[in-house]
């Protein structure tokens, strides 16, 4: 399996967020990349730096202004007399009804759902290469429908699936695994995003809630008391040509290894029902029992049972990193799961 990752990727490196109202350390921070990295090398896996696709794969999931204010916003923010170091917004819209101003905080407050995504100077160029990352794990994948080469690994980060289409949210700018499905559809295949991360895949959702050609499912803590809190409901289905074609399994807070498996069950089902051929799982190793957010409790031998359950599908799978934060098993739970998605991978 190969692994895709550029170095800008680590340059991305925001300081503060707030978390019930109280600045706090941003746990996203550029040392999950350095224990991702020692995983995928300690597995002997290659690792390569995407090409540069250019900017059109990411213009056919999020529009022309949310691009344009990843790009610009940082050096119109600087102009600000006072203004914090990193963009953060202190205003939100309420969309239903909104008017688009021409003020950076107007435009900070439209385009940024939450607190949980500030952006610096580094943050276009780090978001910018790893949804290249996810785009040469998607190519390599779909190249080697063929011949063989039935799974990649993209390391992307900053990661993705709380972004919609124009507005960041969560740590996350450009939604990484939409753009891999987006490429996945352009190519002629029927893609299923899997979503395993602890929170729910809000961003990932609301992109493709209305269409009927990526089917969504994801696996989380239940929202009524966790992030993202208003999205990630049971009865939340799809609307118009995509009813239907979104699942949400929201999980109990504390669920281990064998609840997740159970609802993994489910989800494999709706993916098969969705005679999905091509697959993109939204990796997320935040639902461990020792991960700082603490929402669910997957054991490092559980990423394993996971990944294997998940390799059963038989479908050519493009892994692209969403959440894990900084614990001392960051690593060893991505050794678990690559290990074993690529054990039952190969037994099949």
């Amino acid at each position: 399996m190969k692994t895709f990752y550029h170095p800008i990727q680590k340059t991305h490196d925001p300081k503060h967020f707030l978390s019930s109202g109280a600045l706090q350390p941003n746990p996203e921070q550029p040392g999950r990349v350095d224990m991702l990295l020692d995983a995928v090398n300690a597995l002997g896996l290659a690792v390569e730096e995407p090409a540069d696709r250019g900017l059109a794969p990411m213009a056919a999931i999020h529009t022309s202004e949310y691009i344009r204010f990843l790009q610009t916003i940082y050096a119109r923010w600087q102009h600000i007399p006072g203004a914090s170091a990193e963009v953060i917004p202190n205003i939100h819209p309420n969309r239903n009804a909104a008017s688009y101003p021409k003020s950076a905080v107007g435009h900070a407050g439209y385009h940024q759902a939450d607190t949980a995504c500030p952006i610096s100077a580094e943050t276009w160029d780090a978001a910018y290469w790893s949804a290249q990352s996810a785009l040469g794990a998607a190519d390599h994948v779909l190249g080697g429908v063929l011949s063989g080469a039935g799974a990649a690994y993209a390391l992307a980060r900053p990661p993705g699936h709380h972004a919609y289409a124009d507005m960041a949210g969560g740590f996350c700018f450009l939604n990484n695994s939409a753009i891999a499905a987006e490429r996945a559809l352009a190519a002629g295949r029927r893609p299923a995003i899997l979503d395993v991360d602890v929170h729910h895949g809000n961003g990932t959702q609301g992109i493709f809630y209305a269409r009927g050609d990526v089917l969504t499912v994801s696996l989380h803590a239940h929202p009524e008391r966790f992030y993202p809190f208003f999205w990630g409901y049971e009865q939340e289905r799809g609307e118009g040509p995509g009813e239907g074609a979104n699942l949400n399994l929201p999980l109990a807070r504390g669920t281990g290894d064998d609840g997740f498996l159970e609802a993994l069950d489910a989800a494999k089902a709706r993916i098969g029902a969705f005679a999905a051929d091509i697959l993109v799982v939204a990796l997320g190793l935040d639902a461990f029992e020792g991960d700082p957010f603490q929402g669910l409790a997957v054991t490092t031998p559980g990423f394993g049972r996971i990944a294997a359950s998940i390799a059963e599908l038989g479908l050519p799978t493009i892994l692209v990193q969403e959440g894990g934060y900084l614990c001392p098993e960051l690593g060893d739970n991505l050794r678990s799961f690559l290990s074993g998605f690529g054990e039952a991978h190969r037994a099949r």
